[in-house]
């Protein structure tokens, strides 16, 4: 198989998972799902938790703070909306550090409604959640910050002493 061929049959195959998606929404209304990475940690935790979905009403615009299900490239994304702007809104996931810009309207088509964690339901109307988010909107600079002074401090300590200086942590 050429490259050509090779493309559109990946093109195909992200066009069918969206329209999948986007359908299973249109028909039912919310999906349940679990999701995949770290980028919506702590909130959601890739293997522990799910979260649920509803279907973008039509002409609906999202306020910030709100989850957004969309469409990035040949992805589908789980972000918070950080900033709206005239032609879309602007994303960025909890555990993230760069925003995502361009997110057009069409891309969206769901919005969370909530989420299960260790067998425990919880929505975006609890009390609980809406001080996270709001916690996580107001702190985004210094959280940032901490995250990329992290990821700089793992690349310069090789692994290995980072796992005797956890290991050791343990025992001591």
């Amino acid at each position: 198989m050429n490259e050509e061929a090779r493309e559109a049959d990946d093109n195909a195959e992200v066009t069918e998972k969206l329209s999948s998606i986007a359908g299973y929404l249109a028909e039912h209304g919310t999906l349940t799902y679990s999701n995949v990475g770290i980028s919506m940690m702590p909130l959601l935790k890739q293997g522990r938790d799910l979260f649920t979905v509803r279907a973008k009403r039509p002409g609906e615009r999202l306020s910030v703070g709100d989850v957004a299900l969309y469409r990035r490239g040949d992805d589908i994304v789980l972000h918070r909306v950080v900033e709206i702007t005239e032609d879309g809104y602007v994303m960025l996931g909890d555990n993230c550090v760069k925003r995502e810009h361009g997110i057009a309207e069409g891309d969206v088509f769901g919005v969370m409604t909530g989420y299960v964690r260790r067998g425990k339901t919880h929505s975006v109307t609890d009390r609980a959640f809406r001080n996270y988010t709001a916690r996580i909107l107001k702190y985004e600079k210094p959280r940032i910050a901490r995250l990329k002074a992290v990821a700089r401090l793992k690349a310069a300590v090789p692994a290995k002493v980072r796992k005797a200086l956890r290991r050791n942590s343990k025992t001591g």
